[in-house]
């Protein structure tokens, strides 16, 4: 019988799981699936430690400022290396020393020796290693999956894995710290990078050919930003994302103050509330693999951080466990349906040969912007409080929302016709008209 590949005429739970048809993605998501828990684990961890130790925001603030910090320095040089070197050995790579890296903390901690500083120094470390680890993994992704149709749903798919993890993780961290404290979630972590390597090894990649070139790498790097700063829908996005980033996104580091002082709980509490947030960011992922075109992406991308802000305000206005709970998907949905919405639409409108260096720029507006979020948060919560510091991130993100929705139809008259060229606009066409039986303008 023969495969239905006409997105017109799938069931939504076809378009989520349609990527899984190529047998590398497939390796990569069963792998990931397995890894991606221990990392959310170990940052669930890692927070609460530095918490425990020190009852300190601004080194709660550091800690997150040090695993991410790496990714605004070097994001732009990864993208030039990720561009030029093969995407499938950074990986695996980067994998290796991660899993090095939570080993290392999990022996510190079962030594009986850590302090704040150390655990700070090693999420340093991990944030060089995650700053060519994204980048490599984003521009890898497309060549797991052959068809560009696929592409979204391979994206969303992914983001619905990460965000999985990103519930089940810190849940089971909040168990285990409660029962055998933070060394064991670290060595767990450190377990779990076998499966994701091994299944990386089984993976059938054409040998990678470098690209021919005589430009420096400096020249490489300023091609890459005049190209991505350049072109006002990608420009546009990026400041986005850049905005929320820095705003919004360093709230995950205040959930210990807020499980501790405001709701008056322990480990099991903050787990509670992270889990919340990966329950509404995993929503938000199967939303978008569920989707059946690329059409409306603008729009989501447009209106889903005034969605997250508002989460944010109800974060900052309740003292109530089981009500901050129910707030916390509404928070991880909206914050995540931007981001993945606006890696897929990166994805599909830049140049191949550029890919590498743009998503290296979405690394940096993504991840880069975040420990300076982080060490803001920090500071501001000893002068406003923590309640009052997340309401103001909200804020931030409702006005992001607002202007970048100001500019969208003139964004949308320039990414439509690079939908055009490369083929993905007819197609979307043709599935609407084949799907309502109304012909498109």
């Amino acid at each position: 019988m023969k495969k239905n590949n006409n997105p017109a005429e799938m069931s939504r739970l076809q378009l989520m799981f349609r990527a899984l048809h190529y047998r590398n993605f497939r390796l990569y998501f069963i792998g990931q699936c397995i890894s991606l828990p221990g990392s959310w684990m170990q940052m669930t961890a890692v927070a609460w430690l530095v918490w425990r130790l020190e009852h300190n925001a601004v080194l709660l603030g550091l800690a997150g400022f040090a695993s991410r910090i790496p990714a605004f320095f070097m994001a732009p040089l990864a993208g030039v290396l990720v561009d030029r070197w093969s995407r499938y050995q950074l990986v695996i790579l980067t994998q290796v020393l991660s899993m090095i890296q939570a080993l290392a903390l999990a022996a510190l901690m079962f030594s009986g020796h850590i302090t704040a500083w150390h655990v700070i120094a090693l999420s340093l470390l991990l944030g060089f290693i995650d700053a060519l680890a994204l980048p490599a993994r984003q521009a890898f992704l497309v060549q797991m999956v052959d068809r560009r149709e696929d592409l979204a749903g391979a994206i969303a798919l992914n983001s619905s894995m990460v965000n999985g993890a990103r519930m089940l993780g810190p849940m089971i961290a909040g168990v285990t710290i409660a029962a055998a404290g933070e060394g064991l979630c670290f060595l767990l972590n450190g377990l779990t990078f076998v499966p994701g390597v091994v299944t990386l090894l089984m993976m059938k990649v054409p040998p990678h050919l470098r690209a021919s070139s005589d430009k420096a790498v400096f020249q490489h790097l300023k091609e890459g930003f005049v190209y991505a700063f350049g072109f006002p829908p990608i420009r546009a996005l990026l400041l986005l994302v850049a905005l929320v980033s820095l705003t919004g996104a360093s709230f995950g580091q205040l959930l210990p103050i807020f499980a501790d002082q405001i709701l008056h709980g322990g480990a099991r509490t903050q787990g509670l509330l992270a889990s919340a947030v990966g329950l509404g960011a995993m929503s938000g992922a199967m939303f978008l693999a569920m989707r059946r075109s690329v059409r409306g992406l603008d729009t989501l991308i447009a209106w889903s951080p005034a969605v997250f802000g508002l989460g944010l305000f109800g974060l900052g206005l309740s003292s109530s466990l089981w009500l901050t709970v129910a707030v916390m998907p509404v928070v991880g949905g909206g914050m995540v349906m931007q981001m993945a919405a606006t890696n897929t639409l990166l994805q599909l409108i830049v140049d191949d040969d550029k890919r590498g260096r743009v998503m290296s720029f979405y690394s940096m507006a993504f991840m880069g912007t975040v420990p300076l979020g982080c060490l803001l948060a920090g500071a501001l919560v000893h002068v406003i409080g923590a309640p009052m510091t997340v309401i103001a991130a909200g804020l931030c993100c409702i006005a992001g929302s607002l202007s970048f929705a100001a500019k969208l139809k003139t964004l949308r008259t320039l990414i439509d016709p690079i939908y055009v060229r490369k083929g993905i606009l007819p197609e979307v066409a043709a599935g609407l008209q084949s799907a309502s039986g109304v012909n498109q303008p």
